[in-house]
């Protein structure tokens, strides 16, 4: 039988509990408090039937959690339990049993029965066809209410077990709906992904496969919904399709950031499974990459909504980004999409916005530490295939309105600095230097300088703000090495835009290291790597500009060598000096280290000053 059969009803004439000949106390006394709660509700007595329920439950309740002792953990017994199970399962099944009673007792019994699902296999049998009987008889918007509000009540102490009851439940209810079928499942999903959510954070109390097994029951939930669909009129199944949509692309998101080793192929069956419903709600790789197909289904739940459903699909996001990720790195999920992604790619790779878009769109999954190195990687992989072979060089970029997609591409450049900082894996940061030289070059020049700059003011690390420097440099030879006659439209664009060389610019970078805005000077030895940086910069422009390898004399003018001469490099020579003297008769492994680091910032910082010099006496 399939997971997505309903089970049956269990036969109680088949259930064997190797139990005593006679029951034990506590059945005699549920059967007794059962017949009380009967006649209690039969009779029309209010107050009595309220009373009569609330002894049922709480017999169960002290079954399924017994008083504990000081002395030692005492655990329920699951003979006894099972015996309390079947006695309750006999009584709703009993065809003289009165649907009111029936209904009395189902406000709070799922709650309760859903406990006995962690205690043993029988007692969750037995619980879950508890479940499915009140779902078959009782009011489905009534049980759909109360098994959410099951939910919440376990939502502080999550089991797996007793979860999949309740979420077994709601998959069998909804298919039950006959009406205001948006309205039921947006009362519905908030707490379901609350939960997936919660036990998805803390997996590491958790066995990997009982969480596996309780996605499985989230697809059950999800293939309920697509039943929904064909059931509603076409505006409401919009609605509909767009809700799905999100819950799978959350549900993705949650997987995807399981601790589990091998990540791929413990988790790729269930993301093939969540990514089977993409076609169905209209998601395609290429509009979750680029944000449009998350926008129209936001926009679609978004409309009136009052209750504030969209806020359940905070991971959406994310999830878009990671389903073309897992594409990427299986075929059959892709394939299960209903997507060429080769084809995918080279449309993107055709088009500077969808570029840009999708680059942006990626940061969900590298910036969040929620997601394992695996992914990460994987990631990667993917931003290296959107940006391969494209030439942006002498393109028209420039043209295109790009402000709008600066706070993304920064957020992803950061991401890929983190990564680049934090993995261990030697492979992974070459990879992520090599995307954050690309995404970089994906930015129009008009913008470049700043987003570097804006990059290297934030940075926290002196070995990221030495890569990134020198990244500087290496645009100032690309700059050096473009062809100076452009067309008409490029010159003019560049008089408006590009009133300073990168050569100038680059000299604000120099100061902002060499003469912290904070005031003093650098913090030696800890911030050598991009001391040295900056000077081996500030060298490369002046030799450049010295040998007359460029039209711009910007930097070269007295005042500029000056300003760089007294402020930058002769305090950095006393700073460097002071610091050889103090550890010049030091043989301790420290002082090597200090001599090792500032060593090479001492050649290059002399060399500066020595062009300086020069340059200043034929000025």
């Amino acid at each position: 039988m399939s997971s997505d059969d309903p089970s049956p009803i269990v036969d109680l004439a088949q259930i064997n509990l190797n139990a005593a000949s006679s029951p034990s106390p506590l059945s005699l006394r549920l059967h007794d408090a059962l017949r009380a709660c009967s006649q209690a509700v039969e009779s029309g007595d209010l107050s009595g039937s309220d009373s009569a329920v609330a002894a049922v439950i709480d017999l169960l309740n002290s079954a399924a959690d017994p008083p504990q002792s000081d002395a030692e953990r005492v655990v329920p017994d699951a003979r006894v339990c099972e015996e309390l199970l079947v006695e309750v399962q006999r009584f709703l099944s009993n065809p003289s049993s009165n649907q009111m009673v029936v209904d009395a007792l189902s406000l709070d019994l799922p709650k309760v029965v859903a406990k006995y699902g962690a205690l043993s296999d029988k007692c969750r049998e037995i619980a879950g066809t508890i479940v499915e009987f009140l779902v078959s008889t009782c009011s489905p918007r009534d049980m759909l209410s109360i098994l959410c509000e099951a939910l919440d009540c376990i939502l502080e102490c999550p089991r797996t077990n007793i979860l999949l009851l309740l979420f077994d439940g709601l998959a069998k209810v909804f298919v039950q709906i006959q009406r205001h079928h948006v309205e039921q499942v947006k009362a519905a999903l908030p707490i379901i992904l609350q939960v997936l959510r919660a036990i998805s954070s803390d997996c590491h109390e958790e066995p990997s496969d009982a969480i596996n097994i309780l996605f499985e029951a989230a697809i059950r939930i999800g293939n309920s919904m697509q039943e929904m669909c064909k059931r509603v009129v076409e505006g409401k199944k919009d609605e509909l399709r767009a809700m799905l949509g999100l819950y799978v692309l959350q549900n993705i998101a949650l997987i995807s950031r399981s601790r589990q080793k091998s990540i791929v192929s413990r988790c790729g069956s269930l993301i093939l499974q969540f990514t089977r419903f993409l076609p169905v709600c209209g998601l395609s790789y290429f509009g979750l990459i680029t944000g449009s197909s998350l926008a129209s289904a936001t926009a679609v739940i978004s409309k009136g909504d009052g209750d504030g459903t969209i806020d359940c699909f905070s991971l959406a996001m994310d999830g878009a980004a990671l389903a073309v990720v897992w594409g990427h790195i299986t075929d059959d999920i892709a394939k299960t999409a209903g997507e060429q992604l080769k084809s995918v790619l080279r449309e993107i790779q055709n088009n500077q916005t969808a570029r840009w878009q999708a680059i942006g769109t990626l940061k969900y999954a590298l910036s969040s530490n929620d997601y394992p190195w695996e992914l990460k990687s994987n990631t990667i992989d993917l931003l290296l295939s959107i940006t391969d072979g494209c030439n942006t060089e002498g393109s028209d970029d420039d043209y295109l309105d790009f402000s709008g997609f600066v706070p993304s591409l920064f957020v992803t450049l950061q991401a890929i600095e983190m990564i680049m900082m934090g993995s261990f894996d030697a492979s992974l940061r070459k990879k992520a230097f090599t995307a954050l030289r690309r995404v970089i070059s994906e930015i129009p020049s008009s913008h470049r300088f700043d987003i570097l700059k804006a990059l290297i003011t934030s940075s926290v690390s002196p070995s990221l703000t030495a890569i990134l420097i020198d990244l500087v440099r290496a645009e100032i030879l690309t700059e050096n090495n473009q062809k100076c006659v452009r067309n008409v439209k490029d010159a003019q664009f560049e008089i408006g835009s590009h009133s300073s060389s990168w050569s100038s610019q680059a000299l604000e970078l120099v100061e902002l290291i060499l003469k912290p805005p904070e005031g003093g000077t650098p913090a030696l030895p800890d911030h050598s790597e991009q001391v040295l940086s900056a000077l081996n910069l500030l060298r490369f422009i002046l030799i450049r500009e010295s040998t007359g390898q460029t039209n711009q004399k910007t930097v070269l003018s007295e005042k500029v060598l000056q300003k760089a001469y007294s402020e930058w490099l002769l305090p950095l020579r006393a700073l460097v000096t002071g610091i050889e003297a103090e550890n010049e008769k030091d043989n301790s492994e420290l002082a090597n280290d200090i001599f090792c680091a500032l060593n090479p910032v001492q050649l290059v910082l002399y060399r500066c000053i020595e062009l300086v010099e020069d340059r200043l006496k034929h000025s």
